[in-house]
């Protein structure tokens, strides 16, 4: 499988060679097997043939449809839940989003590192708090720090565009318009590192310098910014299906269908900030 670009995707059970999936394949064929007398079971049970425990169902395109539509409903019924509460109640916002964005951080981390990526649980209550999150985040872009005016109808535009963008890269891999190669990964993985170190000594030039390096202000720098990390969110999905893609034919189990659908949670809930920002920054101007 090749490296992706999303965390979530890295930590999952390789597959083996010959196709089997890691700690969910067979025996190796031919191989003997023992009972607990150390006989071969098929002398030791002839008249009453061993039987085998089930083998984990397949993931199939399916489960993955299933899961991920499952996981962004919770995302959306917290979303407008938190909007909802943050309209009446303007101060729950800095809550709302520092709350959400702590807790879902929290979680990724223990589904990326804890390898509990499949864990509907932990994928679910990540769901739930980035929908506060979002929630929140999404009324003060469109409202409060830009001074908005019909926010509804730029958050509208924001979703629109966000699944535009993911139904576009989809149709992109699954022509072959753009193959995911090892270069390309490497690409990708270096333009990330590069978008995050940018952010993260924008934030630090901020405590020195009002607007720090002016990629968030909303000027013409923030909005160049803003495109391309759209850019990089976009060709990342590409990664992603890859990856999910590679699981399918590996024969990975059912369950692990929740990991695709947290990693692609995760590229989506970025892709749709970024454009959400963008946005604000273009009615602002």
């Amino acid at each position: 499988m090749r490296t992706t670009s999303n965390p979530i995707f890295r930590n999952l059970p390789q597959p083996q060679r010959g196709g089997g999936y890691a700690g969910f394949g067979s025996p190796t064929a031919g191989a003997p097997q023992f009972d607990q007398y150390g006989q071969p079971y098929q002398q030791a049970y002839q008249q009453q043939p061993y039987q085998q425990a089930p083998a984990a169902r397949p993931m199939t395109i399916d489960d993955v449809v299933t899961k991920t539509g499952i996981t962004l409903g919770v995302v959306t019924v917290m979303a407008i839940i938190s909007y909802a509460l943050t309209s009446m109640n303007n101060s729950l916002a800095g809550v709302f989003v520092g709350v959400g964005a702590l807790v879902g951080f929290v979680l990724v981390m223990i589904a990326t590192f804890g390898r509990k990526q499949d864990n509907p649980a932990i994928v679910l209550g990540y769901a739930a708090f980035e929908g506060l999150f979002l929630g929140a985040l999404s009324f003060v872009f469109t409202n409060v720090k830009f001074g908005g005016v019909g926010g509804a109808s730029l958050i509208g535009e924001a979703v629109l565009g966000t699944f535009g963008v993911f139904f576009g890269m989809l149709v992109v891999y699954k022509t072959g318009a753009i193959r995911v190669t090892p270069r390309f990964t490497r690409m990708m993985v270096a333009a990330m590192i590069g978008v995050l170190v940018l952010v993260v000594g924008n934030l630090i030039a901020g405590f020195f310098t009002p607007g720090g390096f002016g990629l968030r202000d909303g000027g013409p720098l923030s909005i160049v910014f803003s495109l391309i990390v759209i850019g990089i969110a976009a060709f990342s999905f590409l990664l992603d299906f890859d990856a999910a893609d590679q699981l399918i034919r590996a024969g990975a189990p059912e369950r692990a269908a929740w990991s695709v659908a947290l990693g692609l949670t995760v590229t989506l809930v970025w892709l749709y900030i970024e454009i959400l920002r963008l946005l604000s920054y273009l009615q602002r101007n």
